[in-house]
């Protein structure tokens, strides 16, 4: 299971990457107090509680976890080379690539961590500076885009193993769902959107996986064959977001998705409120801009009531991983992240 900027000061080495970053939807008015308050609290707890090592202890921890803040820090319109999280940034990226390893390009334990860390890296490849990423004198192990790459490549071997064309936990399972695939078709659909070379065949497979886990009711399957469908908000925001941003909103499917979502805005049908929270931001924003502007008013308020005084989050997975989704459900508002571009 808790993305650059605009102010993209990045070297003329890195120009043709960056020119796939740069998103076409900025923040058009001011940001309201509440939003900025909010963010601004939780993201000084997640600098505050970084590990030297670059992660983030308490609760569920890995590379996966490490992305998710690292979003948050790349999402808050500092320049990630100069600004003021320019340090925790590099220690972030540091720590995720530190995790990959070498032979498979797997990173972490589970393909949830794996998916999340390599859209956090899809996400600073071309805004992060290679060359201010490891300290002077320091064990230099691989860049942004080496890593990126080798971890496209992971998945992509891992999805060729799988019947269903899609993944699960580990990186040689045979059976699929689509909470796991979700994360690591995101990953990927980000890696390709940053300019990495993903497979068409590879996306359309897994959006076919998607077709068949959703029904005509817009509902959204876990795991298996057909049947299984239930009112998961956060498996029909992921199925609503991969297909709008895997370009394929012509789909019934995709339609009928955003339909169920829009007609259950105010929808708490979820044992994961954060990472419901997560998807949902994103999955409206692409398919109803009006929709989301109504549903991130309910967010605000739910945020403010629930923040705790250092600025974090809790949730059953710990404050690391409660903190990052929740602000990152928050940061459509700034829309800093390639990946939030429509």
């Amino acid at each position: 299971m808790k993305h650059t900027l605009i102010l993209l000061l990045v070297f003329v080495s890195l120009a043709g990457r960056v020119q796939a970053q740069v998103t076409s939807v900025r923040v058009s008015e001011a940001i309201p107090r509440d939003v900025r308050e909010i963010y601004d609290r939780g993201l000084a707890h997640l600098v505050a509680t970084q590990s030297e090592d670059g992660s983030w202890p308490g609760g569920q921890s890995g590379p996966g976890v490490t992305g998710m803040a690292l979003m948050v820090l790349l999402a808050s319109g500092e320049d990630p080379n100069f600004g003021l999280y320019a340090n925790q940034i590099r220690k972030a990226l540091r720590s995720i690539i530190a995790q990959q390893s070498a032979d498979t390009g797997v990173m972490g334990n589970s393909m949830y961590h794996h998916g999340f860390a390599m859209l956090a890296l899809a996400e600073a490849y071309g805004a992060v500076d290679d060359r201010g990423l490891h300290p002077a004198g320091g064990t230099k192990v691989r860049s942004i885009g080496q890593a990126l790459e080798l971890a496209v490549r992971a998945a992509v071997t891992s999805q060729k193993k799988n019947p269903s064309g899609a993944w699960r936990y580990t990186p040689d399972s045979t059976d699929a769902d689509t909470s796991v695939s979700g994360a690591v078709l995101m990953g990927l659909l980000a890696a390709r959107n940053a300019g990495i070379e993903v497979p068409d065949e590879s996306i359309d497979k897994a959006i076919n996986y998607y077709t068949k886990m959703t029904s005509s009711a817009g509902q959204v399957a876990y795991s298996g064959g057909l049947g299984g469908f239930d009112e998961s908000v956060p498996r029909i925001s992921i199925g609503t977001l991969v297909y709008a941003v895997a370009r394929r909103k012509d789909l019934p499917q995709y339609k009928a998705t955003l339909n169920h979502l829009t007609q259950n805005l105010e929808s708490q049908n979820s044992h994961y409120l954060e990472y419901s929270r997560y998807y949902q931001s994103q999955a409206l924003f692409q398919g109803d801009v009006q929709a989301w502007e109504k549903w991130n008013k309910l967010l605000v308020k739910q945020l403010k009531a629930a923040q705790a005084a250092d600025g974090s989050f809790s949730s059953q997975f710990g404050p690391a991983v409660g903190t990052s989704l929740n602000l990152l459900a928050l940061a459509l508002n700034y829309r800093f992240l390639p990946i939030y571009e429509r």
